[in-house]
């Protein structure tokens, strides 16, 4: 006997029928969110061709650089890709040698000027960003405003009556020009970014030591200097990638070979009254970045978090 499901009624139909399977379909992405899928695809490949792009072309020269430090001088230019059919390291026991002193020499100097140069940067421009960010005293806004429009001021238009002081005083073929500036915070960018920096400590921390007697040289020291190692890390790492790499300031005061920076020493290399040993100054150009690239590679981490707690973008 077969039973009609016309002929039921509609609760039959449906207990009936609830045994046969019943098919279920994702509902369909519409043409406009697949559109706008692929549109965003395009453009995130685009962005990274991009920047590929720019960043090949950014590391290329500094690639042909070391790969020309291992060719002989002779085929520097002749064959400028960057393809090496054999190491030629000539190039850096010549070049180490190469001029009065040693390499090393002239990277103890930058040394000495560096080291100077950070110490200088890291006590005065501390104390004077603590005045401005803590103190209360007149005139305070205008001289803030004119620290920072030094920032604006090139180094080139006031070079001319410094070499004047220094050379009166005898400074010059000294490293005092280079490292005694420092001491009297003229980095007005470091001083602003540990302004912004100290002004994001809570003045709670203050009060509560000024109840304990503490004044303000005893605040600065156990208190704000302590919360500002990613400020000064960042003070540090910049301090020392710019005065590592100052060539104008040594090349005016530094006559002496003696007492020669790396910048100024790898000028020597080039002589227009004979050939240029493009290998040896290729070599030891590549020894002068060895410091700068350890100091980054190994700081980025407090250079990142003291330019994001600054503000500073």
């Amino acid at each position: 006997m077969t039973t009609n499901l016309e002929t039921l009624p509609a609760a039959d139909k449906k207990s009936a029928g609830a045994g046969k399977p019943t098919n279920h379909r994702k509902p369909r992405e519409s043409r406009g969110t697949l559109a706008f899928s692929r549109a965003q695809r395009t453009k995130s490949l685009v962005k990274h061709a991009i920047l590929i792009l720019a960043g090949g072309l950014m590391i290329y020269p500094l690639l042909w650089m070391v790969v020309s430090s291992l060719r002989p001088n002779e085929l520097i230019f002749r064959e400028p890709g960057l393809w090496l059919e054999s190491l030629e390291m000539s190039n850096y026991t010549s070049g180490w040698s190469a001029l009065t002193h040693p390499f090393g020499h002239y990277m103890i100097n930058s040394a000495v000027v560096v080291i100077g140069s950070i110490l200088g940067n890291l006590i005065s421009c501390s104390m004077a960003a603590y005045a401005f960010a803590r103190l209360q005293f007149t005139g305070k806004k205008l001289f803030f405003g004119i620290m920072l429009l030094t920032i604006m001021l090139p180094f080139h238009v006031i070079i001319v009556p410094q070499y004047i002081l220094f050379s009166q005083i005898g400074w010059v073929n000294t490293f005092w020009p280079l490292i005694v500036p420092k001491l009297l915070a003229t980095d007005a960018f470091f001083v602003f970014l540990m302004v912004q920096f100290i002004r994001g400590i809570p003045k709670e921390l203050d009060e509560a030591a000024r109840i304990d007697g503490a004044g303000h040289p005893r605040i600065f020291l156990r208190v704000i200097l302590p919360l500002m190692v990613p400020a000064l890390a960042t003070t540090t790492i910049f301090t020392f990638i710019w005065t590592w790499n100052d060539f104008f300031g040594a090349l005016i005061y530094l006559t002496d070979p003696d007492m020669f920076t790396v910048p100024v020493a790898l000028r020597a290399f080039v002589d227009s009254q004979s050939a240029t040993s493009w290998g040896s100054l290729f070599a030891m150009s590549i020894v002068s970045l060895l410091p700068v690239f350890l100091v980054f590679l190994f700081g980025q981490r407090f250079l990142i978090k003291g330019i994001a707690t600054t503000g500073i973008k």
